[in-house]
């Protein structure tokens, strides 16, 4: 069995890096945690994976039924516009 996923890239702001390291977290594991935190919708941070050195991904699977993911997507996009907001 397989399944399909998609893995974007995305920025992350120097304070959002900054803080994630003040933790002891990867920053994109800083991110995908408050992602679940805020919203419940669980990605899997890129450096779980093989990823170039300063960039920043996410994996999740693509397979959900369509107003399904329109919904994690747009949700997705409100709490990235707040993050961004708050970490910029």
């Amino acid at each position: 069995m397989g399944a399909m996923y998609v893995f974007p890239r995305f920025d992350l702001p120097p304070k959002a890096i900054e803080t994630a390291r003040a933790k002891g977290q990867e920053p994109d594991v800083f991110y995908a945690f408050k992602l679940l935190e805020s919203t419940g919708i669980c990605l899997i941070p890129g450096s779980a994976f093989v990823q170039k050195p300063g960039t920043y991904h996410l994996r999740t699977t693509i397979l959900p039924q369509k107003e399904k993911m329109k919904t994690m997507l747009e949700e997705l996009k409100q709490f990235h516009i707040k993050f961004l907001k708050e970490y910029s």
